[in-house]
């Protein structure tokens, strides 16, 4: 176990409702900025040997996440569309983890393109399952590739009315065009008539810079409320070098903007974005060896991040 990982953490605050008011996500009970910070659980169809109790545990109690996200894949050979019941038994032994770890759950539909009939099957399945709890919440569309705001907006509401029929409180994050970099758009835009939603922005920091900052810029300005569901410190392809400059750069906007993120992804497929060294065990019981540079500077961003809270 990589303890020394641990060392210095503050105490995780403990689950409770959350909302979105203001423009920011925000603990029902405490009325004060939740800003999440995590891990994405990767592709469940190559990875759902790290979706368990045991790596939820290390995820939370040792390198100090507060979410996770169980990313369901969905078109691809193997995931959803072809295999659901494999997909809901990863999902479920997730968010069971999450539950018992309290933290909070992202249950991500993980697609590409807009299949309304199927998401609101699995969201309804699991908000009727699960929306009792303050730990889930959903995430319908993982990022949009060349659908219009127009057309995921449609999607959105089909799916958003389906979830409240059976949950009515949970957050919901919603994708944006253009694999969620275009906030810019949905901020002129938002859906209007439903409360607690948040929109996701996937930013890798060897790619995106300066100029998607400012998109998110303009969105906050506009009253958008942010969440930045997955990321990065590689190239947008989760290949090539890990870019410290930029990716310190992201994460000090984001705390400056009370904007959470949650790190792409834990897996031991061989990538940069990949946390976990080929063969790494699936119980949670990781050495040094077995985690890569990415997986350390998440840890040493997490324990920041921590500790910033600890102080205030």
């Amino acid at each position: 176990m990589l303890v020394a990982a641990a060392a210095g953490i503050a105490p995780l605050s403990a689950v409770e409702p959350l909302a979105v008011r203001g423009g920011k996500m925000v603990g029902v009970e405490s009325g004060e900025p939740r800003a999440l910070h995590g891990v994405s659980l990767a592709w469940h169809h190559f990875a759902d040997k790290y979706y368990n109790r045991e790596v939820i545990s290390t995820l939370h109690s040792t390198w100090g996440v507060d979410v996770v996200r169980a990313a369901i894949g969905v078109e691809l050979e193997n995931c959803y569309d072809a295999d659901p019941e494999r997909a809901m038994r990863a999902l479920r032994s997730a968010v069971d983890a999450a539950v018992e770890e309290d933290c909070y759950v992202v249950a991500d539909w993980h697609c590409h393109h807009i299949r309304t009939a199927e998401a609101v099957e699995f969201f309804r399945t699991v908000a009727s399952e699960y929306g009792h709890l303050p730990n889930l919440i959903y995430e319908i569309y993982n990022e949009p590739e060349y659908d219009t705001w127009d057309e995921v907006k449609a999607y959105a509401e089909q799916v958003i009315a389906a979830i409240r029929e059976i949950d009515p409180d949970n957050v919901i994050i919603v994708g944006c065009p253009h694999w969620d970099q275009d906030v810019d758009i949905v901020a002129d835009s938002p859906i209007e008539g439903f409360d607690n939603l948040i929109y996701s922005f996937h930013f890798y920091a060897d790619t995106h810079r300066q100029a998607n900052m400012d998109r998110c810029d303009y969105a906050l300005s506009k009253g958008l409320p942010l969440i930045i569901s997955e990321c990065g410190a590689m190239d947008h392809l989760g290949g090539g070098v890990i870019n410290y400059e930029w990716w310190g750069r992201w994460v000090d906007w984001a705390r400056r903007n009370s904007v959470g993120w949650i790190a792409w992804s834990l897996s031991d497929k061989v990538e940069t974005c990949s946390m976990l060294r080929h063969g790494a065990p699936t119980d949670g019981e990781w050495s040094l060896d077995d985690l890569k540079d990415w997986s350390l500077l998440v840890i040493s961003s997490l324990k920041r991040e921590r500790n910033i809270d600890n102080e205030k």
